[in-house]
């Protein structure tokens, strides 16, 4: 039946109808460690991977299983994996197929906490990830050898703004056995990744997901379309025999579930063993955010592009970062992958720099000054001193992220009295 229903009904519909017990429709919080095996073959055969179900809550829980319907089912994927935060999804989604000595390659437009991720922490673990411009798919190409195991791009990158060319990379990577991997956080049902040829989705469901700051979250959809098998020697771990799950291959383990190998793995070796589970409170409350989803979502682009206009007719703004004001291939590319909206997120430049941006952070009264986006509420941020601080200049800058660099999120109050904070926040740091 979900095939047939559109995201805004399957928001509200997929993987949940009543409790058969109760008739309760509204899912429950599971909130318990540990289930109850029927006997002793039920417990073996789900150990064993014969039959999927409850074990334990780090590993899976049935509110979290709901979410993970629900948002495989929107996204048109074959299966999902929620985590404990979009930054454990994001790692979990490259270590998933990477090891020591193994290598990825990745859009240099990313979240600073993602660049961070990758320029670092992967870096210590074994895994390098190199680092090209997204705007040339060849890119990818020309940095890819016999050790790369996946490519990497934001949707709309968090702060940059230019939307990625997901079809044209995806397209690239398929006859090479590479997925591509796109973190769609900043862009849920407006853009879909896996129907232009993406293999896996990342989400921070933290942000527009859940909307209401209350919650940290993350997700990892299967799009279930990619051939692991293809070429065996591209994806060692998911073709040769896993020592940690008594030798499993998890590419044949996988035949009898669905084409699952992928979620498979990342659930009963990375969340089973490292342990980022999303707890069944915050399953729970993501589930009552993604339910007003596609309310808020069109919500959030006609806001946005109002305080866009209202940028663009100040003097003292001198750049305006959104992807409605871009030319060129950008703008086609915006066209093609972005629909009904351009997004909440805003950036801007003024006329002092530095010194200006944090000026006019502080001097803002409605907008929220938080390292978020996505949220209900405005929120103000300027990375350059916060969210992507750890970076080098020159990494600074090939993140989109300038000294004088103001982000916002654009929140659902009354367009007027977003204009109103801007207004008097901009009026009170003009030269």
């Amino acid at each position: 039946m979900t095939d047939r229903l559109h995201p805004e009904t399957l928001a509200l519909h997929a993987g949940w109808r009543a409790d058969p017990s109760t008739g309760a429709v509204a899912p429950p919080i599971y909130q318990t460690t540990s289930y109850q095996f029927r006997d002793t073959d039920h417990a073996a055969d789900l150990f064993a991977l014969k039959e999927l179900g409850n074990i334990y809550t780090r590993i899976g829980n049935p509110t979290t299983d709901i979410l993970e319907q629900r948002v495989a089912a929107i996204e048109g994927g074959a299966a999902a994996l929620a985590l404990a935060s979009g930054q454990a999804a994001s790692a979990y989604a490259v270590q998933n197929l990477a090891r020591v000595g193994d290598n990825i390659v990745s859009g240099t437009d990313l979240y600073g906490g993602t660049w961070n991720l990758f320029a670092n922490t992967l870096k210590d673990q074994g895994i390098e990830v190199r680092f090209v411009d997204p705007a040339d798919p060849e890119a990818f190409l020309r940095a890819t050898d016999d050790r790369t195991r996946a490519w990497y791009v934001e949707t709309l990158p968090n702060p940059k703004l230019v939307v990625a060319p997901i079809r044209e990379v995806a397209a690239l990577g398929r006859p090479l056995g590479i997925p591509l991997i796109v973190d769609n956080t900043a862009a849920p049902l407006i853009a879909r990744p896996l129907d232009h040829g993406a293999a896996i989705v990342v989400y921070s469901t933290t942000k527009y997901i859940g909307g209401h700051g209350t919650s940290i979250g993350g997700i990892i959809v299967d799009g279930g379309t990619f051939d692991w098998e293809a070429l065996p020697e591209r994806q060692p771990l998911l073709n040769t025999p896993d020592p940690s799950y008594h030798g499993v291959v998890w590419s044949e383990a996988a035949k009898a579930l669905g084409p699952i190998a992928y979620i498979l793995r990342a659930r009963t070796v990375l969340l089973r063993d490292l342990g980022a589970a999303l707890s069944p409170f915050n399953a729970f409350q993501i589930l009552q955010g993604l339910e007003t989803l596609p309310l808020r979502m069109p919500r959030h682009c006609e806001n946005a592009a109002k305080v866009v206009t209202f940028l663009q007719g100040r003097p003292d703004v001198v750049r305006v970062i959104h992807p409605s004001v871009q030319t060129g291939i950008q703008a086609e590319r915006t066209t093609r992958y972005l629909s009904g909206g351009h997004g909440g997120l805003v950036g801007f430049e003024l006329e002092g720099g530095g010194a200006a941006g944090r000026a006019f952070i502080n001097a803002l009264k409605l907008f929220y000054h938080v390292a978020n986006i996505g949220d209900a509420r405005s929120l103000a941020i300027h990375p350059a001193s916060t969210t992507h601080s750890q970076l080098s200049a020159e990494e600074q800058f090939a993140t989109g992220v300038s000294e004088g660099y103001v982000r916002l999120s654009v929140g659902l109050e009354h367009i007027d009295d977003i204009l109103a904070d801007l207004t008097q926040a901009l009026d009170a740091v003009a030269p």
